[in-house]
């Protein structure tokens, strides 16, 4: 166990979300704060490499991969590199986010980077993975051989998901945009639906699956609820709906809001509801769950889009193009503008 001052500066720079609003008024980058040196038993502090950009919380990016300079745990150690994710209940109990040039963090959220991806490529990687391993293994319990749909496979999330079921042998069904077909396709989706061309409940309400999926992961977060409403049609009766949440786009959603919530938690199966399970998704941070994820990496089950890669000083025009949503994977920040 290490706590050596001497391999980190007192402050650092680190990117501030001072308030709501388009990212170049809400954003300032502050190279005044201080770096959180007195860990506490079991806890690292990881000088960032690079970090990858989430839609805005009130605290800025999750994702992190970067070098352990100072370490109070037995498993991880100094000099080692790492990749992992703060989630909001703890950013909002300690105020960091990932746009900075250290973090500490529990040494559970982290775990050893794979050596055949670069610092850049694993940013992209913690949350999404965590998503579609809590989302098959912990919710929906996901067997070989079983199938999985999910709705968004172009997404961050969806494309992590395919690659995890693919890995323990399931079956997967997608849709995407026609545009993003060969790379879904190249992850190992088995059906591919361009939603562009027919939602894709008519398709599967015409033409359902044999047997019915056992789950499906809703990456997209869509409030149009037709997916979950038809899905007697085509989701096992023992299946499950999981969806990372509902992402409105403006006020002008409430009233979509207000259906969503009335059919996916509130209406009685009396009332008409649907006679399946739904869950929404709630990530948490684990470090058994990323070495599973590493593993795959390792062994070359699992690759990651970098939509594209941004310096530290132009955070603003990294998330403006988030915004757009026209990224195709990660839209990661070179923290340290040395590494790949």
């Amino acid at each position: 166990m290490t706590d050596n001052n001497d391999t980190f500066p007192e402050k650092q720079k680190a990117w501030l979300a001072i308030r709501r609003g388009v990212p170049s008024k809400a954003l300032r980058l502050d190279d005044n704060v201080a770096v959180s040196s007195k860990l506490q038993e079991g806890e690292v502090l990881v000088k960032v490499q690079a970090a990858a950009l989430n839609h805005m919380p009130h605290v800025i990016s999750h994702d992190f991969a970067g070098t352990v300079v100072s370490s109070r745990d037995s498993k991880i150690k100094e000099g080692e590199e790492v990749f992992g994710a703060i989630l909001a209940p703890t950013q909002h109990k300690t105020g960091q986010g990932a746009l900075a040039q250290y973090v500490r963090v529990p040494a559970k959220f982290v775990a050893q980077r794979p050596q055949n991806i670069t610092p850049t490529q694993a940013a992209g990687i913690p949350l999404v993975a965590l998503t579609a391993y809590q989302v098959l293994f912990e919710i929906a319990k996901l067997e070989p051989e079983q199938s999985l749909f999910v709705n968004g496979g172009s997404t961050a999330v969806g494309l992590a998901a395919i690659q995890v079921a693919k890995a323990l042998g399931c079956k997967v069904t997608a849709t995407a945009s026609g545009k993003n077909e060969e790379l879904v396709k190249s992850l190992g989706t088995d059906v591919f639906i361009d939603y562009t061309k027919t939602p894709a409940n008519e398709v599967l309400q015409r033409d359902p699956p044999s047997p019915k999926f056992h789950a499906i992961l809703d990456a997209v977060g869509n409030i149009d609820l037709h997916l979950w409403t038809h899905s007697e049609a085509y989701l096992a009766p023992d299946g499950i709906f999981v969806s990372v949440g509902p992402r409105p786009s403006g006020a002008g959603d409430l009233p979509l809001l207000v259906r969503y919530a009335w059919e996916a938690f509130l209406r009685p199966t009396w009332l008409g509801g649907v006679k399946r399970k739904w869950r929404m998704v709630q990530v948490k941070e684990n470090q058994e769950h990323l070495e599973y994820i590493a593993k795959l990496i390792s062994e070359g089950k699992f690759k990651f889009v970098v939509d594209s890669v941004y310096e530290f000083d132009d955070v603003p025009k990294a998330f403006e193009h988030l915004m757009t949503r026209r990224a195709r994977g990660k839209v990661v920040i070179k923290v340290d503008p040395n590494v790949a």
